[in-house]
């Protein structure tokens, strides 16, 4: 199963990035490419049957399966990057995090209006950086279809706060 397959992979660093939070990395199953392909598959497979024209990814981790998983899905994938980093005009939304406050963006022509965007990043937690892309999309007049993640944290309860901006939210390994 690809829940266990995922759990085993992922490494728990305590502490980091601040006192009291334990962080689950991912990076060890970037060592193991069967696993990588075998994941995003299975999150193709939860996609089955949805309407969807676009991946959008947020920075960094959300840069890593995403890409892969628009390929695979046969539609574009666009970058959701912390603010400074797009090179062309960007439209931008601030939030809070659980270790403090950020702002991201996306290119002011990344997406069309009326498109149907995927959401995906590798961890949902409290939900604050997905909320705020999600706003993101909005303000460019697309609709949220869904969110995909590989990991949910569902004891923070971010996917109550997804719930006024999508209601399909899918995730492979949750804790």
């Amino acid at each position: 199963m690809i829940a266990s397959k995922i759990k085993a992979a992922v490494r728990d660093v305590h502490d980091f990035p601040k006192q009291g939070i334990i962080f689950k990395d991912i990076t060890p199953i970037l060592k193991d490419p069967g696993l990588c392909k075998e994941i995003t598959t299975a999150l193709a497979e939860q996609l089955r049957g949805l309407e969807i024209d676009v991946v959008a990814g947020i920075e960094s981790r959300g840069f890593l399966f995403g890409p892969s998983l628009a390929q695979l899905l046969g539609i574009p994938f666009v970058p959701i990057r912390k603010a400074g980093k797009l090179p062309y005009k960007t439209i931008s939304q601030s939030y809070d995090l659980e270790y403090g406050s950020a702002t991201i963006e996306c290119h002011e022509d990344a997406l069309l209006a009326g498109q149907k965007v995927l959401i995906h990043d590798d961890l949902l937690a409290t939900g604050g950086t997905v909320v705020a892309a999600s706003k993101l999309i909005m303000q460019l007049g697309a609709s949220v279809a869904a969110y995909s993640f590989i990991i949910s944290l569902d004891f923070l309860n971010g996917r109550q706060r997804l719930v006024p901006y999508g209601d399909q939210v899918f995730s492979l390994a949750d804790y």
